[in-house]
């Protein structure tokens, strides 16, 4: 019990750990930037910071958010995406363990890689978010976590085949279409490639849920928003952020969604 107890603890330090750095790679990775140099520093003043104005969240808590040389607000995101990959890697412990649900089968090679995949999508949300733009290396990264599931035993391996196959094919199509439809481009290569990816590691039937999750919730909110902004025709959003979550809903929950939606025909 106690061993179960420290790696729960240790599991969300190091995940608002990696939350921090995941606020540099954000930042840097589009502006092909180093990730390493120059030290973290404020960009209103410069200010070079000390070790222990790095500290996640704790920081931003005793510097009530603000440089501790110039006072500049310092923007709340930072603390928040620390506190949402912490939190994705404790569903990740939830999901992939039996610490917190004893039913569950603990997969520890699964575990590791759902939490690298989260980070990764948090990372995918915000890029796209701030640029319209998927770094290719984010989509490397979700790519080895594919291939590297194949090694668990959790979904076939023509299972996950299919989904890469499913999640490419059926926004390659959409994209190709629409092309010919409206003669411009409606989707992004890189949404395509991004969900190909995830139906690497999602798998067949989950793919499919991430697919119609983020199709429906992109079609609705698209569609006030385009009504919303009638003078500006042609516009652009960035389809990712439908994905990401839709993608994280279905590696939670996916497979709960599927059964329940067969069990609606099933013979009584």
């Amino acid at each position: 019990m106690l061993v179960q107890v420290a790696f729960i603890v240790l599991t969300l330090l190091i995940g608002l750990c990696v939350g921090s750095f995941l606020n540099v790679v954000i930042y840097r990775l589009p502006l092909h930037m180093s990730l390493l140099k120059p030290s973290s520093h404020c960009p209103n003043c410069e200010y070079k910071l000390k070790w222990y104005d790095n500290i996640p969240l704790l920081s931003y808590i005793f510097l009530k958010g603000r440089c501790r040389n110039c006072k500049t607000k310092i923007s709340s995101r930072y603390p928040i995406i620390e506190l949402s990959n912490m939190a994705l890697w404790f569903l990740a412990l939830m999901l992939n363990t039996n610490y917190i649900i004893p039913s569950i089968t603990t997969n520890y090679l699964m575990f590791a890689l759902t939490c690298v995949v989260f980070s990764t999508l948090l990372c995918v949300f915000c890029c796209d978010l701030d640029n319209m733009e998927i770094p290719d290396e984010f989509q490397l990264i979700l790519l080895l976590c594919g291939i590297i599931a194949f090694l668990s035993n959790d979904i076939s391996a023509s299972y996950r085949t299919y989904g890469f196959l499913l999640g490419g094919g059926f926004f390659g199509l959409f994209a190709l279409l629409f092309w010919l439809i409206r003669k411009r481009e409606g989707l992004g290569f890189g949404d395509i490639k991004l969900m190909a990816v995830l139906g690497l590691f999602l798998g067949f039937e989950k793919i499919i849920v991430c697919i119609i999750l983020s199709t429906i919730s992109g079609a609705i909110i698209l569609s006030i928003l385009s009504l919303k902004n009638k003078g500006e025709k042609n516009k652009e959003y960035p389809f990712a952020t439908f994905i990401v979550p839709s993608a994280i809903i279905s590696i939670l929950a996916g497979q709960y969604i599927v059964n329940w939606y067969l069990s609606l025909f099933a013979v009584v």
